[in-house]
C-alpha cells in the first residue's frame, strides 16, 4: 500500500477495508446489547442553537436561511447531549443514539473534526450502571476483533480484567504527587495559588494567568493521563465539582460531583455523569463557562433555553458519551482515528 495513494483509491481501500467491516461487527454488536437492555435507537439533529455552552469546546458555525431570506446563526452539535435531555424530559426511559459530532480546533492521531459518538442515558438509575455498560461494549469490542488486548501503539489493556477505579483526587496524589483536594474548598470552589505552589513544586510548567482549570488540565495530561488504562481498564471517578458543569455533585460532599471517565492504553474512552437537573444550578454553570469563553477565545455560544426549560421536568438520570471510533481503533490495534473511519475528514 502506498500511504500517499488517497483513502479513496482502490488499492487503498481494499487495504482499509478489514478494519472498516470490523467497525461495522462492533456497532451491530452494541446495537444488539443495547436493544437487549431495553434501549430505543433515537437520531438527534445535528443542527442546534448551541453546540454546548463548555468553555473549551468549539463548535462549527452556520447560517440557516428561513423562507423570509433571513439568516440565522446555528451550530453543528458537538454533542447529542441537549437533544436527547428533552427527550428525556418528554418520557423516554432508555434511549441511545450513534450520532456524528462535531468540534473545531480538534485534528490528531485520535482527534477529528468529525466522528462518531455513542451517547446513552438510563432514567432512574444510578452513574455506576454506566461504567459496567461501557466495559461491556469494550469487551463486545474485542471478542468482535478476537483481540485479547485493546492495543495503542506500545501500550495494552486486557478489558475482561476487572477494572480498577479512582477518583481523581486519588489519581492526582499516586501518579503526580499533588494533594488536588487541598486546593478545593467545601463549597466545590476552587484555590489557584496552592494548586499552583504544588505545580511549582512538582515542575509542571504554568503561566502566570493561568486558571485552575488550566493547571488541572496539564497536570491530568502530563503525569496521569499516560497512567491511565494500562494492562486493565481505569474508571477515573469523582471529578472535581468545578471539572463537572453537567453533572451532580456528590451527596455530602460538595467538592466533587458524579462524573467519570474511561481509559484504556491510556486514551480517554467513556465520560459519564450523574445528570444535573436543577435548571437554576445549571444556568449558573452555563453562565460561567460562556465568561471562561469569551475571556479565553473572544466568542461565546448562546444558551438553550429549550434544554433548560426541559430540565424542569427531566427526571433523575444517569448519562454517558464513548468515542466509537476510538474503542475501533483500540480493538483493530490502528494506529490513527482516519484508519477505521469510513470517508475520513479531508
Amino acid at each position: 500500500m502506498n500511504p500517499a495513494s488517497p483513502w479513496w483509491s482502490p488499492s487503498r481501500h481494499a487495504d482499509r477495508r478489514p478494519i472498516l467491516m470490523t467497525r461495522n461487527r462492533i456497532q451491530v454488536a452494541i446495537r444488539g446489547w443495547l436493544a437487549g437492555e431495553g434501549f430505543t435507537e433515537v437520531d438527534p439533529a445535528a443542527l442546534a442553537i448551541s453546540p454546548g455552552n463548555e468553555a473549551h469546546l468549539h463548535g462549527f458555525a452556520t447560517e440557516a436561511i428561513g423562507n423570509d431570506g433571513l439568516p440565522r446563526r446555528m451550530y453543528l452539535h458537538t454533542s447529542p447531549e441537549f437533544a436527547m435531555k428533552k427527550l428525556l424530559a418528554a418520557g423516554e426511559s432508555r434511549i441511545h443514539a450513534f450520532s456524528h459530532v462535531w468540534r473545531n480546533r480538534e485534528r490528531g492521531v485520535l482527534h477529528s473534526p468529525e466522528f462518531t459518538m455513542l451517547e446513552w442515558y438510563r432514567v432512574g438509575e444510578g452513574y455506576e450502571i454506566l461504567m459496567a455498560d461501557t466495559i461491556a461494549f469494550l469487551r463486545l469490542a474485542a471478542r468482535e476483533v478476537g483481540a485479547e488486548v485493546l492495543r495503542f501503539r506500545d501500550r495494552t489493556c486486557d478489558p475482561f480484567q476487572e477494572p480498577e477505579r479512582v477518583s481523581v483526587a486519588e489519581a492526582f496524589l499516586v501518579h503526580a504527587g499533588v494533594d488536588l483536594l487541598a486546593s478545593i474548598r467545601g463549597d466545590g470552589s476552587t484555590d489557584v495559588g496552592i494548586l499552583g505552589a504544588e505545580l511549582d513544586r512538582i515542575g509542571v510548567r504554568r503561566a502566570e494567568d493561568d486558571t485552575w482549570s488550566d493547571m488541572l488540565s496539564r497536570v491530568l495530561s502530563e503525569k496521569v493521563e499516560p497512567k491511565l488504562g494500562m494492562g486493565r481498564v481505569t474508571i477515573l471517578d469523582r471529578y472535581p465539582s468545578a471539572e463537572a458543569a453537567l453533572a451532580r455533585k456528590v451527596p455530602g460532599d460538595a467538592r466533587v460531583a458524579e462524573r467519570f471517565e474511561v481509559y484504556a492504553c491510556g486514551v480517554e474512552l467513556a465520560n459519564g455523569f450523574g445528570e444535573l437537573t436543577d435548571a437554576g444550578e445549571q444556568r449558573r454553570r452555563f453562565e460561567a463557562e460562556m465568561a471562561e469563553k469569551a475571556r479565553v477565545y473572544g466568542e461565546s455560544y448562546p444558551l438553550d433555553e429549550d434544554f433548560l426549560a426541559a430540565l424542569e421536568i427531566m427526571p433523575p438520570s444517569a448519562g454517558i458519551a464513548m468515542g466509537f471510533d476510538r474503542v475501533v481503533m483500540l480493538a483493530t490495534g490502528a494506529p490513527r482515528i482516519d484508519d477505521v473511519m469510513w470517508t475520513p475528514v479531508p
